[in-house]
């Protein structure tokens, strides 16, 4: 019997160190030491959903047989909560420490549109879809699907609709702004209204997944789509790796950002595939004296990434106040995306980067800017000229931007900011294609250009 114990043991610690140096080979030939992401530390035991009630019918509340499943991993002290094939409507699902969610091929989780049944208990706004809070070595993984349910949370602007998506949406209900503009998600035909007023229900939409203050996190595999908000969004969190997932949802979709970062430190984020409607892998570190409170994105390696639409393909900002340091961004690909490499910000939600390096990002067919920074993002105090500072007053600089490759863009590289809120930038050994300008960059930007052609048609 003690053999047998043993045995186990040294199998279990021999596929942890396997999976650990699997992960060990991204971090080779960094331009600089980065720690590295640890993965969770789940303990092998395994239930079904379905041995708590779970049905996949599409039709069946499963909220308490996520709970009570969750319950009793919580605790056995952890393990691994499989959910089988089928469809699983429930509220939210709140993960615990040591706990695995596990999805099936065909297993697809469902967001309930009833948005009564997905309020928090403070009733102030809607809880994450999935989520976990103070919690340490959790994961998400499998081949299945988690589906946010976001178009009955969400408002849609009426400039980004056909005419036939905008007849849709009126189907469901809602109400239509003065302006004709936007359309709200309240009061729905089939739904109550829940909170004073339309604007008010949309702005209390939550993301799909959402994990606050964790320790050792890990998606893996699995299908994000279609969140009332952002799709998967770490807040700081330590030691967290994205590997080989899919993030969906329609173009159009507002606020549809695919992976983004806040505050968190020691991040791998490799091989996942991204379509969505807002900014696709992108980093924030908080605004004002929070953002400084929460600290920086740190130590991040994102590599082996595919995003097709997106505001953005990688990101920074617009909240920056924490910082940003030692990010690796390395082959990557972008591929109709509004613009490539995205840095924005503005007076009162900047802060300072720190040894960010891009390398080897391939795109094609950006609809703007290949290379592009702001600093008045959805703030104009700097226009026409005004040089206010702030203490929050962005300084984007130690950025080194290399071997870039895009075949079609508007404009190759565009820069324009206040006085000394742009500058040691390099952007080194880039081949850029565009269509209506070379480079659009204001005197006062330091972008340094090493062995960069920039070409057009012939005239």
């Amino acid at each position: 019997m003690k053999k047998t114990i043993i045995l186990a043991l040294l199998l279990t610690l021999l596929t942890t160190a396997k999976a650990q140096q699997k992960y060990a080979d991204y971090y080779t030939d960094l331009p600089k030491p980065m720690a590295q992401a640890q993965e969770p530390n789940i303990p092998d035991y395994a239930i079904s959903l379905k041995d708590y009630g779970g049905k996949g019918d599409g039709l069946t509340l499963n909220t308490e047989a996520f709970r009570q499943a969750i319950a009793h991993l919580t605790a056995k002290g952890g393990g691994h909560l499989n959910v089988p094939d089928g469809i699983y409507l429930t509220a939210a699902i709140t993960l615990g420490s040591h706990i695995d969610l596990h999805l099936s091929k065909n297993a697809i989780i469902v967001m309930t549109p009833e948005k009564k049944d997905m309020i928090r208990k403070d009733g102030k706004r809607s809880a994450p879809g999935i989520s976990a809070e103070d919690c340490t070595d959790i994961s998400v993984t499998g081949e299945g699907i988690i589906d946010g349910n976001g178009e009955w949370w969400r408002p849609v602007k009426r400039s980004k609709m056909s005419d036939v998506e905008w007849k849709t949406y009126l189907s469901k209900g809602g109400t239509v702004s003065k302006d004709g503009t936007m359309w709200y998600p309240a009061p729905l035909k089939h739904f109550a209204q829940i909170t004073e007023s339309p604007e008010k229900e949309a702005n209390i939409r939550e993301d799909v997944v959402r994990f606050t203050d964790c320790q050792r996190v890990m998606l893996k595999g699995v299908t994000v789509l279609n969140s009332p908000r952002f799709h998967v969004h770490p807040v700081t969190c330590t030691d967290v790796i994205i590997d080989g997932i899919n993030v969906k949802c329609d173009w159009n979709v507002q606020n549809g950002d695919g992976i983004d970062l806040s505050s968190c430190k020691r991040c791998l984020v490799v091989n996942n595939t991204l379509n969505v409607g807002d900014d696709g892998i992108c980093m924030k570190s908080g605004s004002g004296e929070k953002g400084l409170k929460d600290g920086p994105c740190e130590d991040i390696l994102i590599q082996g990434n595919t995003v097709f639409h997106a505001h953005g393909g990688f990101v920074i900002g617009s909240d920056v106040s924490g910082g940003m340091k030692n990010i690796v961004v390395r082959d990557n690909r972008f591929c109709m995306t509004d613009i490539g490499l995205r840095f924005k910000s503005n007076i009162d939600r900047g802060g300072k980067t720190e040894d960010i390096y891009i390398s080897h990002i391939y795109m094609t067919d950006i609809a703007n800017a290949a290379i592009f920074f702001e600093t008045t993002y959805e703030n104009n105090k700097l226009k026409d000229g005004a040089e206010e500072q702030t203490k929050f007053s962005p300084n984007f600089q130690d950025i080194h931007i290399s071997d870039i490759v895009c075949r079609g863009c508007k404009t190759g590289i565009y820069a324009k900011g206040g006085d000394g809120m742009i500058h040691d930038i390099d952007v080194e050994r880039a081949n850029i294609f565009y269509t209506d300008k070379a480079t659009d960059i204001g005197s006062n930007c330091g972008i340094r250009l090493k062995d960069v052609v920039l070409k057009t048609f012939d005239m």
